[in-house]
């Protein structure tokens, strides 16, 4: 370990050194990579800097136990029992930042949610969980840039799906992939009764054309009317596009823009992430069940998350976490759910992983 933080000392050092040079600071994305790079170490060797410091503390207090009197000794052994066991926990944390990064933590976010099984209730829970993210996004300080949404009668959504850019938004949103269910008495209903619901949301990285190349022949493009509420175009022009790639058979449909191109060149951003996803799920040998544990059927009975509103609970079925609050976390105060699962999963790697 501390020959471990010795090396990233060095690197940190050689990536000082890279900030500086004008090689690096005139080419955008080397010096934007540079730049990441330079956190991630600053961050580590930091953590690191301090479980040694802890170390030290303790080995001048178990020297010094050898010049004092008796006296004296019981406040060393104190101090030194207090410095091991501050190194304990610097040291958990050191590992945990060691651990190999998410290849797409560096990528933005596509989000898309659609309502499942309930009826219209799934589709308002559906625009729900949109105003709940909506409201996440903007108090983490992101940007975020609806790419296309499908309203359904009553006010909710069918679906819709949405750009997140920022710092860190894959790991704090890729967690959220899967099915939300909600137990609440819905607006419609006249006798009372507590209905349950779903809505599924998939979260995928934004892929570069670089990543995901699409041949143009492998596309079919379905040019129709725009349908639902929206400005003068909708339900007057032909600027709706459906977006087939035969060869995977997922279907991207886009009608928010006024022009076809437009609403092509969003249908492909979709498409070119959805292909990412499944091309990862592929190479990890578990597309199935990848997608099992994002989209899963849909149903009531799959689910991560339940929304209780008699109670006011959140419950997230992963990890066992129960919060009596849900007025705030529908209000987008999500670090209280979205932090515990981030250290699970770093936990779990850190007890598969060697450091």
């Amino acid at each position: 370990m501390l020959e471990r933080l010795k090396q990233i000392e060095e690197e940190l050092a050689h990536v000082e050194s890279q900030l500086g040079d004008v090689a690096i600071t005139s080419d955008r994305q080397r010096f934007i990579d540079a730049g990441r790079r330079h956190a991630q170490l600053s961050e580590m060797a930091k953590a690191g800097r301090d479980w040694r410091m802890a170390l030290e503390d303790a080995a001048t207090a178990r020297e010094l136990l050898e010049e004092v009197s008796n006296d004296e000794a019981s406040e060393l052994r104190e101090m030194e029992a207090a410095a091991l066991a501050q190194a304990e926990i610097l040291e958990e944390r050191f590992k945990l930042l060691l651990l190999p990064r998410d290849p797409n933590d560096a990528k933005n976010v596509i989000v898309e949610i659609r309502g499942a099984e309930g009826g219209e209730e799934a589709n308002i829970w559906a625009r729900d969980l949109y105003e709940m993210y909506r409201s996440y996004i903007s108090s983490k300080g992101w940007a975020l840039e609806v790419l296309g949404s499908h309203s359904s009668d009553t006010g909710g959504l069918t679906d819709v799906a949405f750009l997140v850019k920022g710092d860190a938004v894959w790991s704090h949103l890729k967690h959220e992939g899967g099915p939300h269910r909600v137990q609440r008495i819905p607006a419609t209903e006249s006798q009372g009764r507590i209905h349950t619901s779903s809505a599924t949301v998939t979260v995928m990285p934004e892929a570069e054309e670089v990543e995901v190349e699409i041949d143009p022949n492998d596309l079919r493009i379905d040019i129709y009317r725009s349908s639902g509420p929206g400005g003068q175009s909708v339900n007057t022009t032909d600027s709706a596009v459906r977006v087939t790639h035969v060869p995977s058979g997922l279907v991207v449909s886009m009608q928010d823009e006024k022009s076809q191109l437009q609403n092509k060149a969003k249908a492909l951003r979709v498409l070119r992430s959805r292909l990412l996803k499944l091309r990862q799920d592929e190479h990890a040998s578990s597309q199935a069940a990848q997608k099992r544990d994002q989209v899963k059927g849909g149903g009531r009975a799959d689910k991560i998350r339940t929304y209780n509103f008699k109670e006011s609970r959140v419950t997230d079925h992963r990890i066992g976490l129960t919060l009596y609050k849900l007025d705030r976390v529908l209000a987008g105060e999500l670090e209280d759910v979205v932090v515990p699962l981030m250290l699970n999963e770093r936990q779990e790697q850190l007890k598969s992983e060697q450091i």
